[in-house]
């Protein structure tokens, strides 16, 4: 591969990018993730996480590149390979909305769609088609790959891009911890990538980097806890995302058909819309003064926390459901003489170890063997890892916020609401 120029990174150093690449860095449509903030919200509880999708972008294409090498040493990866390996991570964000997945919220729940979708769309209706087929290889199998969904490709390039072993999650530890100062997710992806393996077409690690495997899977189960699920940074994403929600008939922020609309928007074009809105309705203004607060970091107030297990029915139903959760806070609203729309019910969830290619959580790891016999591997179910296997799971958070001056009447009321028997068949029916 020829590179043509160098970027510094403060994470990676020298990130060497060759001429395609460099053609899409300098569309306006990639330029514009420089305007987006890699962990919207994030930044009004830790200070310095003000990366954006920019760099974790450029982060990502870079360890999808020693991917590619690290494998082309032990088995046929060609440079074209690993090209596409690097365009497709290049450009897996690309179709994020402002504030990330904070807009995701809004996105799914007005359209049902995700920045996933839009990506596809990006690479295959844009000048990045162009430039991408324009320089030999088809934009509709770099769409595909972006997601990790190549049908055409082998199994672990698609696990590359967005496998439990991915080079998305292994840049955003590493980028998230260096820019929120949080330490937990400095791991060691090197020594991870360096030891990849091939065996059926899917990726498997070198025995003796399981290690680098537990440290990689622990740092993410940390890094939620302590940052992306911390309960000040989803309040002021819960605020922001229901503005969003609110101000969406009058402003058309979730509108895709028109696709290069869509690419204007950013973090701060989004928030002036939202802060400047004539508050002519209930919902309008209701939607100013939410984004208002965001912007002054006047958040919201957490009443109730509680950190759940999935056995529970009714747990099950709150955290999936949201017309529960809309009976729940009408409930507890009414118990607390005030307005619904001013609880702010939140569930983060996610699997306690990554998503494979195929979005289904990760359930075993293949590791394998090199002996003066040969080389030979086992398939180990991540159940029986120990220390990763006592994370396997979800992990599942449920907690209710409330503006300040209504916080005392609203924890009294969420504490009468869950006190009272037979709560849950009653918001269930």
């Amino acid at each position: 591969m020829k590179f043509i120029a160098e970027i510094r990174d403060p994470v990676h150093g020298y990130i060497h990018i060759t001429d395609v690449e460099r053609e899409i860095i300098d569309t306006s449509i990639f330029q514009r993730l420089r305007r987006i903030r890699q962990l919207a919200g994030a930044n009004l509880t830790y200070a310095g996480a003000q990366h954006t999708r920019f760099e974790h972008s450029l982060g990502a294409m870079y360890l999808a590149g020693l991917a590619g090498s690290s494998l082309s040493s032990k088995i046929n990866v060609t440079d074209d390979d690993i090209q596409e390996l690097r365009l497709s991570a290049l450009l897996h964000d690309v179709g994020h909305g402002p504030f990330s997945h904070l807009f995701e919220e809004a996105l799914t729940e007005k359209r049902n769609i995700t920045h996933e979708d839009i990506s596809k769309r990006v690479i295959k209706e844009t000048e990045i088609k162009d430039i991408i087929e324009k320089n030999g290889f088809d934009s509709k199998d770099i769409s595909e790959l972006a997601l990790g969904l190549s049908s055409k490709k082998p199994k672990f390039m698609n696990e590359i891009i967005a496998g439990g072993l991915s080079v998305d999650i292994m840049d955003y530890l590493l980028r998230d911890s260096y820019f929120t100062g949080v330490e937990y997710g400095r791991v060691d992806v090197h020594r991870l990538i360096d030891s990849f393996e091939i065996v059926d077409e899917k990726l498997a690690i070198d025995q003796a980097a399981l290690y680098a495997f537990e440290a990689f899977t622990i740092a993410r189960y940390e890094m939620f806890k302590a940052v992306y699920f911390h309960k000040t940074v989803r309040a002021a994403q819960a605020m922001l995302a229901r503005s969003i929600i609110l101000a969406d008939d009058e402003l058309k922020l979730t509108d895709v058909s028109n696709l290069k609309n869509y690419l204007q928007l950013t973090d701060e074009l989004t928030l002036a819309k939202l802060v400047d809105l004539d508050p002519k309705s209930k919902e309008l203004s209701r939607a100013k003064q939410l984004a208002i607060g965001y912007r002054d970091r006047k958040l919201i107030k957490c009443v109730f926390e509680k950190i759940v297990q999935r056995e529970d029915r009714f747990i099950e139903k709150i955290l999936n459901q949201k017309s529960i959760r809309d009976k729940i806070a009408i409930e507890i609203a009414k118990e607390a003489g005030i307005d619904s729309d001013l609880v702010f019910f939140d569930v983060p969830t996610t699997p306690s170890v990554p998503y494979t290619s195929s979005r289904q959580s990760l359930s075993s790891i293949t590791l394998v063997y090199k002996t003066m016999e040969g080389r030979r591997y086992e398939v180990i179910p991540i159940k029986k890892l120990a220390l990763v296997g006592a994370i396997t799971g979800y992990m599942d958070i449920i907690r209710i916020y409330t503006q300040s001056e209504h916080r005392s009447r609203v924890e009294k009321a969420v504490e009468a609401f869950f006190g009272r028997e037979g709560y849950a068949t009653k918001v269930s029916m």
